[in-house]
């Protein structure tokens, strides 16, 4: 059944890149506009709703780590998951540029594992390394076919100059890695023996196509919104009731809810304060990015510790 509502899934999600796509060559005139006015805000809207939701059950999963460490008070959870966010931020503001490389490192792992990892395809340590390799398309897509604009995101997340400069000037590097990402999917297609193909197949044109027409701030939002999050909220949510998947969705909404709320309060008064200092839609990438950071990490490390725990 899950395996079914997967293929749904990426099935509607491949006509939604395709019906986007359309409307922005119809409109394309108008898209640099509607880039400068309404775009950021609705990426935004997208991600503090859609986007963060997908990782709101944080503090439910955190109760399975605090029974195995036998930790009764949750105030403690709480605190530590909020430390590390704060100090990825305070790194990213002294040391941003290995901040970002990091993040991307640890990014690319997490969109490569959690976008793949349903097909059961198995956990070897050449499959994680695969994982990586597969993610990082999500990164080097956008910097192959608009690196000036992927730069322009760089630089506004306060990158060294002399870092861009290289990125640019060396655009072979960033050939080979894209073609790596593609490799990586073709590497699970074959070990799957063409099984579930389709899936990791319209994954990887929908991607490229997104890359292609629009500029990686939309591409980056359609992508983490309705395919990373979206996948996600399915699995968790068949996780929640195994024997109906619409009440499953009803209870993860219900629980996810009251986190993503207070989490994208977070985001706003974090961009009522930066933008005293920033332009509104420099302040929007900080908050988007720097912000996904900062909630990466802990979540990310707490997926792991439950799973070795699991295991």
């Amino acid at each position: 059944m899950i395996k079914k509502i997967y293929g749904q899934h990426i099935f509607y999600f491949s006509v939604l890149t395709i019906v986007l796509s359309i409307v922005s060559l119809t409109i394309e005139n108008s898209a640099e506009f509607l880039n400068e006015l309404i775009i950021p805000f609705v990426c935004l809207f997208l991600i503090l709703s859609v986007g963060i939701s997908h990782g709101a059950m944080d503090n439910y999963k955190a109760n399975k780590i605090l029974k195995i460490y036998k930790i009764n008070n949750k105030i403690i959870f709480y605190l530590i998951y909020t430390l590390i966010s704060l100090l990825v931020i305070i790194f990213w503001f002294f040391f941003a540029s290995l901040t970002l490389l990091f993040f991307l490192l640890v990014a690319s792992y997490h969109f490569g594992r959690e976008d793949t990892s349903f097909l059961n395809i198995g956990n070897s340590n050449f499959d994680q390394l695969f994982y990586l390799i597969k993610g990082s398309l999500i990164i080097f897509a956008p910097l192959f076919f608009h690196i000036d604009e992927t730069l322009k995101i760089f630089q506004v997340l306060l990158i060294n100059d002399e870092v861009l400069f290289f990125i640019k000037d060396q655009h072979w590097i960033v050939n080979i890695c894209l073609g790596l990402g593609i490799l990586g999917y073709l590497y699970f297609i074959f070990k799957k023996k063409f099984k579930d193909f389709e899936i990791l197949i319209l994954d990887l044109i929908s991607i490229l196509v997104l890359n292609f027409i629009f500029s990686p701030l939309i591409a980056f939002t359609i992508y983490f919104c309705f395919l990373h999050s979206i996948r996600h909220i399915i699995s968790v949510s068949y996780e929640l009731d195994k024997s109906s998947f619409s009440n499953g969705v009803k209870i993860f909404v219900k629980k996810a809810l009251p986190l993503t709320v207070v989490t994208a309060l977070l985001y706003l008064l974090a961009m009522l304060y930066l933008s005293n200092s920033y332009g509104l839609n420099n302040v929007i990438i900080k908050v988007i990015f720097i912000g996904l950071a900062s909630l990466t990490f802990p979540h990310i490390l707490l997926e792991y510790l439950i799973e070795k725990n699991e295991k």
